[in-house]
């Protein structure tokens, strides 16, 4: 067994213990911030790591990164990993390997106001997830619905999650 499965196993079982449910302990507040530099692009911080944004050219940008919906994408894909993860491991269903791909349709006149009826953001995304192991074909989609269920990613796309966006101006004038 693995150092990073080991891991995994005790967070399983950690988070199978009834008082882990507590709602009083179950809270995490997750944070990042970003720095806008050169046309569109950015650099945002998330606890001790950071990441470069940027837009194609077509978007104003240098393409020097990828950007934000493609971080999302990813951000998608990589929280369905470690939901299949964790819920293989606690269901016991063996998986030798999980890959996901990801795209969606993005219509940029919503963006650019150029037509109000379309929405800014994608109108569809499509995730392909593979998985290997010795489990049946029907053990891997069981899991897959379970996943569905928990995928904190997933559910932000789902679900209507309360946004309070606001602005502090500051500076000289």
């Amino acid at each position: 067994m693995t150092a990073s499965t080991t891991r995994l196993a005790a967070v399983v079982a950690a988070t199978s213990d009834p008082a882990a449910a507590d709602p009083a302990t179950s809270q995490v507040v997750f944070q990042a911030s970003a720095v806008a530099h050169d046309a569109v692009a950015s650099t945002i911080t998330m606890g001790r790591y950071s990441a470069e944004v940027d837009e194609p050219p077509t978007l104003g940008g240098e393409n020097t990164a990828p950007n934000p919906v493609e971080y999302y994408l990813g951000s998608l894909l990589s929280c369905q990993i470690v939901t299949w993860r964790y819920w293989a491991e606690k269901l016991g269903i063996t998986v030798d390997e999980i890959t996901g791909r990801a795209e969606g349709d993005l219509d940029v006149r919503g963006f650019f106001g150029l037509d109000d009826s379309v929405r800014p953001g994608f109108s569809e995304v499509r995730v392909v997830i593979t998985v290997t192991g010795p489990e049946t074909e029907e053990r891997y989609r069981e899991l897959h619905q379970v996943v569905e269920k928990h995928c904190p990613v997933l559910d932000l796309t789902i679900n209507v999650t309360p946004v309070r966006s606001s602005v502090e101006v500051g500076g000289s004038r």
